[in-house]
């Protein structure tokens, strides 16, 4: 964590640099998107002021203060991520890129989990044997992991789509031939390998955002695309028939469904964690207890029916937010996370090139997946995870204010 907080902050240094020096001018979704960075500037500045010992406002300061720098880390590759990707090629580089560490989690996850020599990264594992984890440690991180990654991915897959539909057999046997023989084909079985890397996790709310936010994500875009032609239709359809029915017979889908049928409030400790968790959250609403103090304040109001186990997150990103960071620096990262949401969906509605189009789809589904998982799982608490929904988060803010142009080789 100490490393990616110095690497992240090196590069936002050097960027800095090259703007004083170089005179840089600054990208349009960088200027147009203040909103969002002064949003998560607020939520950010309110755990320095958490920090800061003599405030009194965290019962934890020095864990405080390593959430409120990796919280600033987290804002300035905000701030990298608006100005750097302003062009074709690097916003297509980085989608590939995200497909490829969702290729990478899965296959290595199910190549741990099928031979029986489990490892998370060059570390026996010492829980979760049987299910596929990937380099977590945790099948709920791998799979909400997994679900940012294959949801850009879906978004290149429908960036790839013609715009007019085909008038006949010839020319759409023609299409699907030039299909297979091009690099969709490749895209379309790493999605299926990623997938069935998801259902191998047994992760009952990672397979259920998923299919869930493919679901709503690609009603609203047929919705919103206002000429949705018959290669968008399909492609939403063979991902939930392929790979549901397909994919998840041969890798454990029925074992996801069997996790969820016996699911119940007396097997789970999470819905007591909740409602303890609330009790912190009304104790001190506004202030909370501090960034990063939930695994120190959660054992004095524990109860009985918890027991003595010892809890570092609380199974629910929003409560934690809340029980750390208060309504104060809550609210914003809220308000981020919506706003962020609504660009998404404005962006497949207004915007004509079908790349920012493919990635508004896919930052849209990703985001409500997020929101999703959260209700139930810690997501936002893992570095790796963070890192790449703000990623997906910015992916949204671009694909709403980046120039489209002709001229220059490069140029959406």
């Amino acid at each position: 964590m100490s490393l990616l907080i110095v690497f992240i902050f090196t590069l936002f240094g050097l960027f800095l640099f090259k703007l004083l020096r170089e005179q840089t001018e600054l990208s349009r979704p960088l200027k147009k998107s203040w909103p969002a960075i002064a949003l998560l500037t607020i939520a950010t500045g309110w755990t320095s002021i958490q920090a800061i010992p003599i405030s009194g406002l965290s019962i934890s300061p020095n864990d405080s203060l390593h959430d409120s720098l990796f919280g600033w880390s987290l804002v300035c590759f905000f701030i990298l991520s608006l100005q750097l990707l302003n062009n074709r090629k690097r916003l297509l580089y980085l989608g590939y890129t995200l497909v490829g560490c969702g290729l990478f989690q899965a296959i290595y996850g199910s190549l741990m989990t099928l031979s029986g020599y489990e490892y998370t990264f060059f570390i026996p594992k010492d829980s979760y044997q049987g299910v596929s984890t990937g380099t977590f440690i945790n099948r709920n991180s791998q799979a909400g992991y997994l679900v940012m990654c294959v949801s850009i991915g879906i978004g290149l897959m429908i960036s790839t789509l013609k715009d007019e539909g085909s008038h006949n057999w010839r020319e759409r046997g023609r299409r699907w031939l030039g299909a297979l023989l091009s690099q969709k084909i490749t895209l379309r079985i790493s999605l299926l390998i990623i997938v069935a890397g998801l259902v191998m996790t047994h992760s009952r709310m990672g397979n259920t955002s998923f299919f869930a936010s493919l679901m709503i994500i690609g009603l609203i875009g047929l919705i919103l695309s206002r000429k949705a032609t018959r290669g968008m239709i399909v492609l939403l359809t063979s991902l939930l028939i392929l790979d549901v029915f397909v994919v998840g017979t041969f890798f454990g889908i029925d074992k996801v469904a069997e996790r969820l049928q016996t699911t119940s409030v007396e097997k789970e400790s999470r819905d007591e964690v909740a409602l303890t968790t609330l009790e912190m959250v009304i104790l001190q609403p506004l202030t909370g207890t501090g960034a990063g103090s939930f695994y120190t304040a959660f054992p004095e109001h524990r109860s009985e029916d918890i027991g003595r186990g010892f809890y570092v997150n609380a199974h629910n990103d929003y409560l934690e937010f809340l029980s750390e960071f208060g309504v104060i620096g809550t609210l914003p990262l809220a308000l981020l996370i919506l706003a962020s949401l609504g660009a998404g969906l404005y962006a497949q509605y207004k915007r004509k090139n079908k790349v920012l189009r493919g990635l508004a789809f896919g930052s849209s589904m990703s985001i409500l997946a997020m929101m999703i998982h959260a209700t139930v799982d810690f997501n936002l608490q893992i570095p790796a995870n963070a890192l790449t929904f703000i990623v997906v988060l910015a992916l949204a803010w671009i694909a709403v204010y980046q120039k489209t142009g002709r001229k220059r080789k490069g140029n959406l």
